[in-house]
């Protein structure tokens, strides 16, 4: 029997046997109104159905047992013979599969596959965030392999194919197949042009040896990766398969993994490559215009996986404070604690409704789009990923200590939420390319400001925002050093218009007060209280 000093009162329940998709009221709303009419109706059962699987109990067991148990290096086996193999738990095996049967790497291949991609992969981000990186890395490796046609036909019905085969063996065998990527070295980083790693030219044509390393190589066990060398011309892109069409294993020498703060249950790999045989992609010298269409499509995903990160710490506060009692009231209905879960909200939207555009301008493909994209992809992964940290470290004291305890899965949220403002280009890097975005290409700020001005004169605050923007972007002399302050402004604004355009009045109002308007404070909980804040926590709130 159950002493009565061990009655459990006044905890929230789980948040979990719920529709992800559909308690996501956001999100639901930019699927609808990026998509044509005629795939809306299919879009929204799809997404249904993997908003039902992501709340499940069963996938958040899944994601809590990848996350223990991390992915062991197998290096050789019992005879000595080199393996160079991960092994993961089966947790891990599982949850990629359901990734890519959910479509989470077939973006290129169907009709608004973008936005209904990007919508799936927001929410399969809450569930574990790990397996996001080889459903990443295969979905953006198809623009890098589209600079050489014949290789792009080869490949990409398979890295569109939405079967999971995690065996190793001969992709043309295999009816699908993962990528990842290895770009950066020791002794470089994000400056690839400093990359040692040598592509000699082998007798067949287009193939070549290569003899270096990568620091970070994503997803080691994937079937193939998109990596960088220096051959004879030149810095350029290779295709490295794990298996030769002859079943032989390529020289892929894995080293070690990294011991990450976060993304635990992902294997990043240190690699050696010692007579590995490649396949160029492109041309030589041509290395970094052709990898670039990769990192693009992979900069939006940090976009949408930080997102989605907001939106569960965003999710599992609101739900709590709609159970927990102090002080004679609801947390939620408290309005200092209201305070802090629409300031959260605001946040955690407006990151929806930016990646859900970003999404749509892949769909829509024209050159208008692709200048937007431009500006838009680096400012957005510059700014949602920084503002990924302290949403989630907010949302966990919102649970007080039990939001510090490991069973509340917020410390995992917390320990992932810095990930995707490093990976990809870090803070500077983005900022950087940004400025280099303004400088040398004028259709791109064209197309930015095309997209802000639809929003002009629906509200005072973004209106002068906008107005300062023009100011501060009218000279660029000396930029660099403000570069960082130039692309906040250029991803608030953004946020503002979207917003303003799209969202319910009370957010767009408390969003441009807070962000745009200076009447909101450094922390979350500082919005104005007049603002209509009890319905943007409602509009929040998980119903499970």
């Amino acid at each position: 029997m159950t002493g009565s000093t061990h009655t459990v009162t006044n905890q929230a329940p789980p948040l979990v046997g719920y529709d992800v998709f559909t308690a996501d009221r956001a999100l639901a709303a930019a699927v609808e109104r990026h998509l044509a009419p005629d795939l809306a109706e299919e879009a929204r059962a799809e997404l249904s159905g993997l908003g039902r699987s992501c709340g499940s109990a069963q996938a958040q067991e899944w994601g809590a047992q990848a996350n223990a148990n991390p992915p062991v290096l197998r290096t050789h086996d019992r005879y000595g013979n080199r393996l160079d193999e991960v092994d993961f738990h089966p947790a891990w095996h599982r949850l990629l599969g359901k990734g890519v049967a959910a479509g989470l790497t077939a973006a290129w291949s169907r009709p608004g596959g973008h936005v209904r991609r990007a919508a799936a992969f927001l929410m399969w981000t809450q569930v574990e965030a790990g397996n996001g990186c080889p459903l990443s890395m295969t979905h953006a490796a198809v623009p890098a392999l589209r600079a050489d046609p014949a290789l792009a036909a080869e490949w990409e019905p398979r890295l569109t194919s939405t079967i999971y085969d995690r065996e190793l063996r001969p992709a043309h065998l295999k009816a699908g197949v993962l990528f990842g990527m290895g770009m950066t070295e020791k002794q470089g980083g994000s400056d690839v042009r400093a990359n040692t790693t040598a592509a000699r030219p082998l007798a067949e044509e287009g193939t070549y040896e290569l003899t270096g390393h990568k620091w970070f190589c994503s997803a080691p066990m994937s079937d193939a990766f998109l990596v960088l060398a220096q051959a004879p011309a030149g810095l350029t892109c290779f295709l490295v398969p794990r298996v030769l069409a002859d079943g032989t294993r390529n020289v892929f020498l894995i080293q070690r993994l990294k011991d990450k703060l976060g993304n635990r249950s992902n294997a990043s790999a240190e690699v050696e490559f010692a007579g590995t045989w490649a396949r160029r992609v492109g041309e030589e010298g041509h290395g970094v215009r052709v990898i670039i269409g990769m990192v693009a499509a992979t900069r939006l995903d940090c976009v949408l996986g930080s997102a989605g990160l907001m939106r569960q710490a965003v999710a599992q506060a609101v739900h709590h404070a709609g159970y927990r009692e102090a002080f004679g009231a609801k947390l939620a209905d408290q309005p200092l604690m209201r305070n802090v879960l629409a300031d959260l909200a605001i946040e955690s939207e407006a990151a929806t409704t930016l990646g859900l555009r970003l999404a749509a301008a892949y769909d829509d493909g024209g050159d208008a789009e692709r200048a937007f994209l431009r500006i838009a992809v680096p400012a957005a992964k510059y700014w949602v990923t920084k503002r990924c940290a302290p949403v989630a470290v907010e949302a966990a004291e919102c649970l007080g200590g039990n939001g510090y305890v490991e069973e509340s899965g917020m410390p995992r949220l917390v320990r992932e939420s810095p990930l995707n403002s490093i990976w990809e280009g870090a803070g500077n890097v983005q900022a950087l390319d940004v400025l280099r975005a303004l400088q040398r290409e004028p259709a791109a700020l064209d197309a930015y400001l095309t997209e802000v001005g639809r929003a002009r004169g629906a509200d005072h605050r973004l209106d002068a925002a906008i107005r300062d923007l023009l100011t501060e972007l009218a000279d660029l002399a000396h930029a660099e050093a403000r570069a960082r302050r130039l692309t906040e402004r250029l991803a608030l604004v953004l946020q503002g218009a979207l917003l303003v355009r799209h969202a319910p009045p009370e957010v767009a109002d408390a969003f441009c007060a807070a962000r745009l308007g200076g009447d909101g404070g450094a922390a979350f909980g500082t919005l104005p209280a007049t603002l209509d804040l009890a319905s943007v926590v409602e509009r929040a709130r998980p119903v499970a």
